[in-house]
């Protein structure tokens, strides 16, 4: 179940990726220049009374040296390679173990 799951959410991160990379190429087409839409703006636009929570968050209970080389680094990068490297990440926590060579089966 948890495989499945797992799997899941990845194949919906890779879609999600996918239209990401479809909407930053259209407006990149239309801008005449290459664009893309940051991680940190798609998050500030999807949960806008919670993100300015995250660095005090992250900050206070986590470590602060998270917060600002690495956390703030990936809010920078494009949402649609973030949400695809992500999928395939779990796409491939989610996989079949592969089965051990050179042992005998028992029946």
């Amino acid at each position: 179940m948890f495989r499945f799951i797992l799997r899941l959410i990845g194949f919906l991160l890779i879609a999600a990726g996918f239209v990401g990379f479809v909407v930053d190429g259209s407006r990149s087409i239309a801008a005449g220049e290459i664009t893309y839409a940051p991680l940190g703006q798609i998050l500030f636009q999807l949960m806008p009374g919670l993100f300015p929570m995250l660095e005090p968050a992250v900050t206070r209970h986590i470590h602060p040296a998270l917060w600002d080389p690495v956390l703030l680094t990936i809010l920078l990068w494009p949402a649609a390679l973030v949400a695809f490297v992500l999928g395939l990440l779990l796409l491939w926590l989610g996989r079949k173990p592969a089965e051990p060579i050179g042992y005998l089966t028992e029946k």
